[in-house]
This record gives structure tokens, C-alpha cells and sequence, in this order.
């Protein structure tokens, strides 16, 4: 008489031990994954910071190499600690271009903006255009949030042999008029987590003609 044989099975312990096994193997390839992609992602938004800082800086710089005096204006740049205003040679007249830092949203790290107007042939186009500028409230049209993380912001002039904050009155000539710096260093400090933490210090020279 033949004798039936019955391979043995799996018990219902060995299976959820299994499953068990499985389970904790997939969340740590889960997370393996995760941090991979969270560093990856933390890499990819300081760079897009740095070159978006690199970017703003530039044209800073642009911006301060095109700067042009008018006797419309008592000077060609003007810091009230909040906005740094200025006056630049443009393809078709003068143009005005507002730098500022405005709060971040919640009260948080600001955001530095840029707002530069239409170039202008005009006396009183420039006069009302940077009587206006002094009223701006971050929102009007124009305006670029050119980089954001920005704690503080201070800008020093270079008059004579030494720098000085640019809030303190500058030099006047004989028509009343106050006198360009020789340079200008920006201080920039940043929020942690901006991808851009700690200050960056920028100076710059300003053309010989201006001096």
C-alpha cells in the first residue's frame, strides 16, 4: 500500500516572523532613501541660493558701475537703513533703482528687493519718482524679491581713508550737494537654514569718475 507523503508548510509563526523580518528591512531601505533624497535636496537648494546670490550680487555691482549724479537730485545714492536709493545712467534717459530688505513672511528672515523705475529724460519725472520711492511699501509694481534668508543688511561708505556708516552724513561740496564715496561694502547676514548662514561682505569701487 502506497504511502501518501505531505511536504511541510510554513506555521503561522514562521510567517509573521517573515513579515516581520520584511517590514523592518523596507523601512530601513526607506530610509536609507529618505536621507539620500533629503541630502540631496539640501545640496540642491544651497546651490540654487548661491548662484541666485551670485546673480544679485552682479547686479549690485551693474547697478553701482552705471551710477550717474544730476543736479535734479542732491546725491546719487542715498541709504536710510531700510533702502538704498540710487540714480543710473540708462539707454534712454536716467533711471532710479530702489534696493531694499522688507520683513519675510510670519516675522521671519527678510527679503531683499529690487524695484528699478522707467528710464526718465525729465527733471521733475526724476524729482517725483524718487520723492515716491521714499513711500514704498514692498508691493508695487516692479518690484523683484531678489534674495530671501537676509537677517540684516548695512552698508558702509569709504571717504577719505577709512569706512563709515553710510547713514552718517556724507560729505557736502560746495553746492550742497553730497559727495560719492570713494567705495561701497555691503554686509549681508543670513538666517540659519537660508542655505547662505553667516555674512558675506562685498566691496566695491566706484569708477574714478565719480570720485
Amino acid at each position: 500500500m502506497r504511502t501518501m507523503r505531505h511536504g511541510r508548510g510554513f506555521t503561522l509563526i514562521e510567517v509573521l516572523v517573515a513579515m516581520t523580518i520584511m517590514a523592518i528591512l523596507a523601512v530601513m531601505a526607506w530610509q536609507g532613501v529618505d536621507g539620500i533624497m533629503r541630502t540631496r535636496n539640501a545640496s540642491q537648494a544651497r546651490l540654487d541660493q548661491t548662484l541666485r546670490l551670485g546673480t544679485v550680487i552682479a547686479q549690485w555691482e551693474r547697478d553701482l558701475a552705471a551710477l550717474q549724479e544730476t543736479s535734479a537730485l542732491p546725491s546719487a545714492l542715498a541709504f536710510d537703513g531700510a533702502s538704498v536709493r540710487l540714480t543710473r545712467r540708462a539707454e534712454r534717459g536716467m533711471q532710479l533703482v530702489v534696493w531694499s530688505l522688507r520683513p519675510g513672511a510670519g516675522g521671519g528672515a527678510g527679503v531683499l528687493q529690487r524695484w528699478a523705475g522707467p528710464p526718465v529724460t525729465g527733471v521733475d519725472e526724476l524729482q517725483e519718482m524718487w520723492m515716491r520711492s521714499q513711500q514704498f511699501q514692498g508691493n508695487e509694481p516692479g518690484q523683484v524679491d531678489a534674495l530671501d534668508g537676509v537677517v540684516t543688511w548695512q552698508l558702509y561708505c569709504h571717504q577719505g581713508t577709512s569706512w563709515a556708516n553710510c547713514q552718517s552724513t556724507g560729505n557736502v561740496q560746495d553746492d550742497a550737494r553730497i559727495a560719492l564715496p570713494r567705495g561701497l561694502r555691503l554686509v549681508l547676514s543670513f538666517a540659519e537654514g537660508s542655505g547662505l548662514a553667516g555674512e558675506l561682505t562685498r566691496d566695491v569701487a566706484l569708477p574714478p569718475s565719480f570720485q
